[in-house]
């Protein structure tokens, strides 16, 4: 799938601008950014929900926005929020998911214990959904987006409402259907663990995008490591480090400094010594998906760039 200059508005807002990318056949690709990035706008453009103003969204050389109806026959959709009537069981749900794509009787049963199978699913077939955990009814969702054969399987934050191991558990359900479904998986996420997880990755910031390749390649970008203190004195501490150690202020929040260094480990001792009690804590890294994206973008997570701890995104 590629995605060409591909730009949208909600009435003046602008939510995309020129965004281009391409998905290569049986990885998996994330989309990764905060509150505001564009990712669900992304997803619904894919989706065929929504419509680009400019460019080409493809899906297998089919031209979402002038076949929406053919490209969906290759497409599965997770949404963020269960589309499982709670009500109906299991194999309820999977029946009417069927129907919907034309499946009837004996292939469709075959191809219903053959997804549930997949997913680890076949002996919950009978229970209602709303007697499921949350973890299994996501397998259940992931169940009915694979029931039709999906060349490309979108998911909309799927670790949404589910506990760790839950989501360790559905990243290994995805690995093994990659694997013998041969399916395209694009994701969007706001977790930096799921998306050091991918394959490849689109950054996305207000819209645009601001890095893409592998989690490697991106933290291998920014080389050295990351230094961040912890003062109560923060805007003090660092305009001194400034000053005496000409080092560019990339402060995040109100009690936070972080900087890059090719040999972070050596500031440890050096900032204890110099500012003493005024420090709180010294933490030296290597470069994470966090630290790409406040390289690049110049703020964190949060809209507002105070915090680049637990970022979140439900609405972008």
């Amino acid at each position: 799938m590629e995605l060409s200059g591909c730009s949208f508005s909600y009435g003046r807002a602008r939510a995309l601008e020129d965004v281009s990318f391409k998905v290569a056949p049986g990885s998996i690709f994330g989309l990764l950014g905060p509150n505001g990035s564009g990712k669900t706008t992304l997803f619904r453009i894919l989706s065929t929900l929504l419509t680009p103003d400019s460019g080409v969204a493809s899906l297998f050389g089919i031209d979402v926005a002038n076949a929406p109806v053919e490209a969906r026959k290759h497409v599965g959709v997770v949404f963020q929020s269960q589309s499982l009537d709670r009500r109906l069981t299991v194999e309820e749900n999977l029946v009417h998911q069927g129907h919907m794509h034309g499946l009837w009787g004996a292939p469709l049963a075959r191809r219903i214990g053959q997804v549930l199978e997949k997913v680890g699913l076949t002996d919950r077939r009978k229970d209602r959904v709303d007697k499921l955990s949350g973890g299994l009814r996501r397998r259940a969702d992931l169940a009915k987006g694979l029931l039709h054969r999906p060349r490309l399987l979108l998911l909309d934050e799927p670790s949404t409402g589910v506990d760790p191991g839950a989501r360790l558990g559905f990243w290994k359900y995805l690995e093994e259907l990659r694997g013998s479904e041969g399916v395209t998986v694009l994701l969007t996420t706001h977790l930096l663990e799921e998306a050091d997880a991918c394959d490849r990755l689109v950054i996305l910031d207000r819209g645009r995008v601001i890095r893409e390749g592998s989690p490697k390649e991106l933290k291998d970008e920014i080389g050295g490591e990351v230094v961040t203190l912890v003062s109560p004195e923060a805007a003090d501490v660092a305009a001194v480090l400034t000053a005496e150690y000409d080092l560019e202020d990339t402060r995040v929040g109100d009690r936070r400094i972080r900087f890059e260094d090719a040999k972070g480990s050596k500031w440890a001792a050096r900032l204890m010594e110099r500012f003493g009690t005024r420090i709180e804590s010294v933490k030296v890294s290597r470069p994470s998906l966090e630290d790409v994206f406040l390289h690049h973008a110049g703020h964190g997570f949060d809209s507002d760039g105070s915090s680049w701890n637990g970022a979140r995104d439900s609405t972008s």
